[in-house]
């Protein structure tokens, strides 16, 4: 059996986007030959929301490590307020420890928290361990280089440049690439010559079934967020300008249907929830300001305040339908669509045409799934009316594919990758 060591700051009891792929796969690693423990950041120190059933899908005999961080009231006035910095020199301590007393094949860090990834050169020259990086998001990008202020990201003036610094650290000597986008590893080896050969696959989020089950079971725990009295259609996850384009197509017929005198659509709410990343309470919206803009308000919530992971699934589960934007950025790959497609709800999806997502929908078998340049007020007006006459028949996935992405899949098709590393550096 292997040895793998996972660097993952965030990690359950956590409720963080990005560390749903090492969690789905852990059952898998070993039924795989690999042999996975986690080092996480402690979640006293997190800023991220605690959700502590997200602990009863990781399977009891994965071996987890925590380090301390550097408390946020204080770094944060220094501007350093992200996890991977705080945790940076207490990773070092105990993963030397670690890499001291025992052995292990690779070292994979799976996170969008980057700058730990720096460690992974440091280790490999001092314990000759190679290293594998799961790009889930670009880390230094110029995507909002020529975006108004208004729309950067918090602290943006310090992040591009410190990320413009330490990307080369890390990647000059990465062993292997994973990347939910093709274009996050090809331009990654454009920009470094020195990688241009290393082993690499595009690996998406699976969709991981034992989810569903426990949102099930816990149902009960959660807030319901919906009206009763409405046709519901729910979208959970981040807002952002970047999506407005993916939504304007249904605002717009939502408009012209209302300005037409068209009743029946007083009947739908819209729920935009978990949009902003800010702590709950201090969120700004950024979808109602377009909801405004069209007219249309009265039809849709936003909700800023972001909920618990099974919150989220039960949440979906409880809607009528639900609705994917995507990001105007063609890199972007919505990994959030797996657990849709696991509710069997009816989706209404809107991408950039060159969004991996609208592929995969298509072999799934969504009938509904776009992109914004060529999708019509037809398309809208027919999904919305199967929901109002109760026409949508529940979705016939295929088989074959459903199992191309399950999580199961994406665990093999990882190790694949990690062995294809350490071949011949054993």
């Amino acid at each position: 059996m292997k040895r793998l060591l996972i660097i993952s700051p965030y990690f359950p009891p956590v409720n963080a986007a990005d560390m749903q792929r090492v969690r789905m796969s852990l059952p898998y690693f070993a039924g795989n030959d690999w042999e996975a423990e986690v080092v996480m950041v402690d979640e006293k120190y997190a800023d991220m929301a605690i959700d502590e059933l997200l602990l009863q899908s990781v399977p009891p005999q994965i071996k987890i490590h925590k380090v301390s961080a550097l408390k946020k009231h204080l770094t944060s006035k220094l501007g350093l307020g992200s996890i991977s910095l705080r945790s940076l020199w207490f990773y070092s301590q105990k993963v030397n420890k670690l890499l001291k007393a025992q052995k292990y094949d690779l070292i994979y860090f799976s996170t969008t928290q980057f700058p730990v990834c720096i460690l992974g050169a440091y280790w490999k020259k001092r314990f000759g361990i190679p290293y594998v990086i799961d790009m889930q998001d670009p880390w230094f990008s110029d995507y909002y280089q020529d975006k108004p202020k208004a729309q950067r990201p918090p602290k943006y003036w310090f992040s591009y440049r410190l990320n413009k610094y330490l990307e080369p650290i890390a990647m000059k000597n990465v062993d292997g690439l994973i990347s939910v986008s093709d274009d996050y590893i090809i331009d990654l080896k454009k920009k470094y010559p020195e990688i241009k050969n290393i082993p690499s696959a595009t690996i998406t989020f699976g969709a991981f079934d034992p989810d569903m089950q426990i949102a099930e079971k816990n149902e009960k725990l959660f807030n319901k967020l919906l009206n009763k009295g409405s046709i519901n259609v729910v979208y959970i996850g981040r807002g952002g300008a970047d999506m407005h384009k993916a939504i304007t197509p249904l605002f717009k017929v939502l408009k012209n249907g209302l300005q037409n005198e068209n009743e029946a659509l007083k009947s739908f709410m819209f729920y935009f929830i978990g949009t902003s990343y800010a702590p709950n309470g201090k969120g700004n919206p950024t979808i109602m300001p377009l909801a405004k803009q069209f007219g249309v308000d009265g039809q849709v919530v936003e909700i800023t305040d972001r909920i618990s992971y099974y919150h989220t699934l039960a949440t979906l589960q409880q809607a009528n339908a639900l609705f994917i934007p995507g990001s105007d950025d063609p890199k972007y790959t919505a990994s959030k669509i797996y657990p849709y497609l696991l509710t069997q709800k009816p989706i209404l999806a809107i991408f950039n045409a060159a969004s991996s997502a609208i592929n995969i929908m298509k072999e799934y078998g969504v009938n509904d799934v776009f992109d914004y340049d060529t999708i019509t007020d037809s398309d809208i007006n027919l999904f919305l009316a199967a929901l109002l006459n109760g026409n949508h028949q529940q979705p016939k996935y295929n088989a074959a594919i459903v199992n191309k992405y399950s999580a199961r899949q994406m665990a093999f098709n990882q190790c694949k990758l990690f062995d294809s590393v350490i071949s011949g550096k054993n």
